[in-house]
């Protein structure tokens, strides 16, 4: 990709398993644009990434079909903002606790998760979390519906978290990465997209990336 100043930068969306249209709605809402990312040049193409929920052992190997694995690693090590919910949260861990063994992560955010860590589908539920002012752009209050959730059972020391439930992590941020157990593309609420996209715009104003649509 070129450098360049005053382009606006190109969010894309993981869309090879789970929700990914309905994150992209909520980015369109917030006023981002969006592609999907399905191959290393859709990819090429992007400033920041938002990686869907869906099921993680199933994501990590379209990853690895697509040729999208390797390529994704070496863009999100290289600095690239990436945004992953419920199975993204998984896979961009440093350690899986209940993963299986041909399992792959991208080791980007400080955590240990255990997969379905709140249970299984039937045990879903919602609730209401306390944002940190970081994130909150006025009430801090944000319901959340988690399903088949992570649950977040290590936090590194450089991890910030910004919402627990029940004292234990669900949103948390290192540096360009954010991570969420639960599903905010679920809600009416795009605070956490504005939230991601805020991070997107100061990297991009930071390093004059751009991105050709």
């Amino acid at each position: 990709m070129d450098g360049t100043d005053n382009v606006v930068p190109v969010v894309g969306v993981l869309a090879l398993q789970g929700a990914f249209r309905v994150h992209e709605s909520m980015l369109v809402q917030a006023g981002a644009v969006t592609r999907q990312v399905r191959t290393p040049l859709d990819l090429e193409r992007c400033d920041a990434l938002v990686m869907p929920g869906g099921e993680s052992t199933t994501m990590s190997r379209l990853l690895d079909t697509a040729g999208l694995f390797d390529p994704l690693a070496a863009r999100i090590a290289a600095g690239m903002p990436a945004f992953g919910t419920c199975a993204g949260m998984i896979l961009l861990a440093v350690d899986v606790l209940d993963g299986r063994p041909d399992q792959r992560s991208f080791g980007a955010i400080d955590i240990a998760v255990r997969r379905n860590g709140y249970g299984r589908q039937i045990d879903s539920f919602e609730g209401d979390i306390q944002l940190d002012e970081s994130v909150g752009q006025g009430s801090s209050s944000f319901h959340a519906v988690f399903i088949r959730a992570p649950k977040v059972e290590r936090v590194g020391h450089d991890v910030a978290v910004l919402a627990s439930f029940a004292e234990v992590p669900v949103l948390a941020r290192q540096g360009q990465v954010v991570v969420a157990s639960f599903h905010p593309e679920l809600t009416a609420d795009t605070r956490l997209h504005q939230y991601f996209l805020s991070i997107v715009a100061a990297n991009h104003a930071a390093t004059s990336t751009r991105t050709v649509i």
